[in-house]
């Protein structure tokens, strides 16, 4: 435990400090893959789409080279190009390969088993319902895996507006960065009207999202304020604040500590401190030393909701890049 003395009467607040928090196994791995490659060719190293949705974390990777582009046709022919952990479309290889384009893939392996589903619930003659957010990155990669086939839902609503030919041929899939409870009311709601709706076999909102949600959970019920270090740009991290919310806590998203608004802290003598899959670690030591510096001061508690032990091998293609730079 971590503990200022308080320069005020008050007792010190209480940080209670989530964990798990911050990068997933599919982050960090498709971070490693871009600073790997910077070491292997040296800049440019080109990134379709923010590698992570994490402004610090692209600005970073832009410091030590890496060049972010939108799309494959940004992008010299023959250099190098980075797919993020978001995922894309077939499509986009195949312009990548028209263009001479050497391409490593930081997709999330949790993503690409989306993927695989998709592929396969159309090959077999399914209707896919997919559970997502309308333009996000891993929606539209997955998308296109199976662009006739996919209908896209985002509530119970959109569910019962469906028309599809045979209701015994209808499978589900989900992006993996849902709310757990948002996707599940969805879930519900196909099963209703669909009785004979296929699912994945594996729950496809990843791991990572799950335990960081449930462990907000946990930090609603003991704490007055919860704080999620996050962009605006993550999905996890902004389902993280709707789930504290849900579960009867004030909650704030803030990128870092500058965002920090020291009036949130009136009346409040216990904070929920955790952060989104995309965030380092030093944001949140950052609030944290923010929050001690206050005048009441704070003592930090860790929370221990799961212990995350998780890694994802990094792609054979990066090892032959490697190996290609040593010569």
């Amino acid at each position: 435990m971590h503990t200022t003395r308080p320069t005020t009467d008050a007792p010190p607040r209480t940080v209670l400090l989530a964990a798990p928090r911050g990068f997933c196994a599919g982050v960090d791995r498709a971070i490693k893959i871009v600073e790997l490659a910077l070491e292997a060719t040296g800049p440019p190293v080109y990134v379709r789409h923010a590698i992570v949705h994490n402004t610090h974390v692209v600005a970073d990777l832009e410091a030590r080279g890496a060049v972010f582009v939108e799309d494959e046709s940004e992008v010299p022919e023959g250099a190098l190009v980075v797919f993020s952990a978001h995922g894309v479309p077939p499509s986009v290889r195949e312009r990548s390969t028209e263009r001479g384009l050497q391409m490593l893939d930081a997709t999330c392996p949790l993503v690409t088993k989306v993927h695989y589903e998709a592929r396969e619930y159309a090959e077999r003659g399914y209707d896919i319902v997919l559970i997502g957010h309308a333009g996000h990155q891993e929606v539209v990669g997955t998308v296109g895996h199976a662009p006739d086939a996919i209908h896209l839902v985002e509530t119970p609503e959109d569910v019962a507006a469906l028309e599809l030919d045979d209701p015994d041929r209808v499978a589900y899939i989900s992006q993996t960065t849902l709310s757990v409870d948002d996707a599940n009311r969805v879930i519900s709601a196909l099963r209703a009207r669909f009785p004979n709706a296929r699912g994945p076999r594996g729950d496809d909102i990843c791991y990572a999202t799950q335990n960081r949600q449930d462990a907000v959970r946990v930090l609603a019920e003991r704490a007055d304020l919860v704080l999620v270090v996050g962009s605006e740009t993550s999905s996890n991290s902004k389902r993280m604040v709707e789930v504290a919310l849900e579960h009867g806590a004030a909650a704030r998203l803030i990128d870092d500590v500058a965002a920090l608004d020291a009036a949130w802290l009136d009346g409040v003598d216990t904070i929920g401190l955790t952060s989104g899959a995309s965030a380092p670690e030093v944001l949140v030591d950052e609030v944290i030393g923010a929050l001690m510096a206050l005048p009441r001061g704070a003592s930090v508690e860790t929370l221990e909701v799961v212990d995350e032990q998780m890694h994802f091998a990094l792609p054979a293609s990066l090892r032959r890049l490697q190996l290609a730079g040593q010569r």
